[in-house]
């Protein structure tokens, strides 16, 4: 993305029902940035996250209020074209969800919606983008073989094969790395480390350490209100406001 900001929000509020999810945030989201998403259980992490690719649109209980603007278009406006947008930006959720279909066609489903038929090219997307995420070499010789056959690291791997494999230029990730065990979970932050050379990365996150490893930007909930959003770097050691130290240090939820 050419553009200083792959995300505009102002004023954003959401609610499901009666309830209150995300008050009033403001903020720029940078382009090709790793962006960690934190805050205790139910402050609205992932609410803002599936804000942004209109995931929320899925309850019918859903609302919301300002603005989310990427690349000059506010996605928040009702008239947005949803297909579009989620092709834009794709996202990978905390479980696996694999497509019961062969590897190859896990990658080669979302070129195919969006009108690319040549058998060719969808072959080099399907190398291009297992190869993106380093998954490539252990399942060449295998794509026939069903994706469910695959362990749970490069299960999640695929997922997020499959995300890029339509060109999008964000890349949500929501607790891409909870059910995966250590080597796999170093797997998945040494990629998400490399896609910020191409891509924006929101991730949410219940892992602080994990969250100083691989973002360059971190953004504090509370409530659904926005405490604190800077460098990561400043804000894990010399956070601006008291609620933020009380929660990355383990003092408050």
């Amino acid at each position: 993305m050419n553009s200083q900001f792959a995300v505009q929000v102002s004023g954003l509020s959401v609610w499901f029902g009666a309830e209150y999810v995300l008050r009033n945030l403001t903020l720029d989201l940078p382009s090709n940035h790793v962006i960690a998403v934190i805050g205790p259980s139910g402050c609205g992490k992932s609410t803002f996250l599936k804000t942004l690719n209109r995931m929320n649109d899925l309850q019918d209980n859903h609302r919301l209020s300002g603005s989310v603007v990427i690349e000059g278009v506010n996605i928040a406006d009702p008239h947005t074209d949803v297909v579009a947008l989620r092709r834009k930006v794709g996202m990978v959720f905390q479980k696996s969800n694999p497509f019961p279909f062969s590897i190859y066609d896990n990658i080669a489903y979302g070129p195919r919606i969006h009108g690319i038929k040549e058998r060719e090219r969808l072959a080099e997307i399907v190398e291009e983008s297992l190869s993106r995420v380093g998954l490539w070499d252990e399942v060449k010789d295998r794509l026939t073989s069903s994706a469910l056959t695959l362990s749970g690291g490069q299960q999640q791997r695929l997922c997020l094969a499959r995300a890029l494999a339509v060109g999008p230029e964000i890349v949500l990730l929501d607790e891409p790395a909870t059910a995966l065990d250590p080597y796999a979970t170093s797997l998945i932050e040494e990629l998400i480390i490399e896609l910020r050379t191409r891509y924006t990365v929101i991730m949410v996150t219940h892992n602080m350490q994990q969250a100083a490893r691989v973002s360059d930007m971190t953004l504090f909930l509370h409530k659904g209100e926005l405490v604190e959003f800077g460098p990561t770097r400043q804000l894990f050691t010399k956070p601006r406001e008291q609620l933020t130290e009380q929660f990355i240090t383990g003092r408050t939820r």
